[in-house]
């Protein structure tokens, strides 16, 4: 960087369950670890996306202490350091927050900051470089938060909605609203990515949440963030990032573009990304199928087969196997609010 450029850091959320790729995906090796978009897992597409605007020295990656070793093992040229542990899960505001104080500690409230998730795809990474650069150019005029926003598609549930006019974000309306919004043309998804400078994100913290602003100011004044986790992370309100901060302020602004962006949610997005046979089926690992439509086939343990099903998932790793309707794939958590503990018990019973 010239001189009197300000610092540049880019904070991957990567702390994911492994819920809605059940079971390709895990507890211990959630979505983010996945090789089946592209070849190369998403969390290093991730990091690689963003390469080319800040460098790797100051990439931060959030991420359970349960996924440490897979993490360094995914990116080995990231620092050490540059890899914080969360002693236990508390959703994405004391992730930002988090990050938040490791940004002040090294880059002071002058440096800019993007956060990204580790589990998302953009087919036109260009574009979205581009975007990031002017959402920087923004944030470092400005004390606010810059998120990115999409043109939404349909009336999706599962995403946030920015109404970039009025600066009012609204996390996940129900499914009415949200018909509502797709149908006005005012709104634009949120793609859950926000830059800001440190200090202003640090200002708006101390307003609408001391416990979080406290969090990153201890963060900030500690040799590093290990010990001061240990100690307040038990403490803390588990609450994502959106409800916490964007639903209560208005210091917002909206970057929007085209960036071919998906959030891959579900084994549905698949059709998006994977090629498909002349019947619409996709097929990947160990499979076989006959007269079938709209199937998605993926054999990662035992071999899947399907004969004369439309519109069906079926999945193996290892020794597990998931049928379900396609229609239902966003539904998958469900499966694991079963049993009160989720998806361990699941596994094991």
């Amino acid at each position: 960087m010239g001189r009197g450029r300000k610092p540049i850091f880019a904070i991957i959320l990567a702390g994911g369950s492994g819920e809605r790729f059940w079971p390709l995906s895990s507890p211990k090796r959630p979505k983010q670890f996945l090789k089946i978009f592209g070849g190369k897992s998403l969390i290093r597409q991730a990091m690689e996306r963003v390469l080319p605007v800040v460098p790797v020295a100051n990439i931060i990656v959030i991420t359970a202490k349960t996924l440490a070793a897979a993490t360094r093992a995914e990116l080995p040229e990231l620092p050490r350091e540059n890899v914080i542990l969360e002693p236990c899960r508390k959703n994405t505001a004391s992730a930002i927050a988090t990050a938040l104080g490791e940004v002040l500690r090294r880059g002071g409230e002058d440096a800019l900051a993007i956060t990204l998730t580790a589990d998302q795809l953009m087919k036109k990474p260009g574009v979205f470089r581009s975007l990031l650069v002017k959402s920087l150019g923004v944030a470092a005029r400005k004390d606010v938060i810059v998120t990115l926003g999409v043109k939404p598609t349909y009336p999706a549930t599962g995403f946030g909605y920015i109404d970039r006019e009025r600066k009012i974000f609204v996390e996940k309306p129900d499914a009415t609203t949200a018909a509502r919004y797709l149908k006005s043309g005012k709104y634009l998804w949120n793609a859950g990515m926000f830059i800001f400078r440190a200090g202003a994100l640090a200002a708006i913290l101390e307003e609408l949440s001391p416990e979080l602003y406290n969090l990153s100011l201890a963060v900030s004044k500690a040799p590093s963030a290990s010990r001061v986790l240990r100690r307040l992370y038990p403490t803390l309100t588990s609450v994502s990032f959106d409800y916490a901060v964007m639903e209560r302020t208005r210091a917002i602004e909206v970057v929007s573009g085209d960036f071919g962006w998906d959030d891959v949610g579900g084994y549905a997005a698949l059709a998006a990304h994977l090629p498909a046979d002349a019947q619409g089926n996709i097929r990947l690992g160990k499979t076989r199928l006959l007269e079938c439509t709209g199937c998605t086939l993926l054999g990662d343990g035992v071999r899947v087969s399907a004969f004369g099903l439309e519109n069906i998932v079926i999945a193996s790793c290892g020794d597990e196997v998931l049928v379900m309707p396609k229609s239902r794939s966003t539904e998958l958590k469900r499966l694991f609010e079963v049993l009160p503990a989720g998806l361990a018990k699941i596994i094991s019973k």
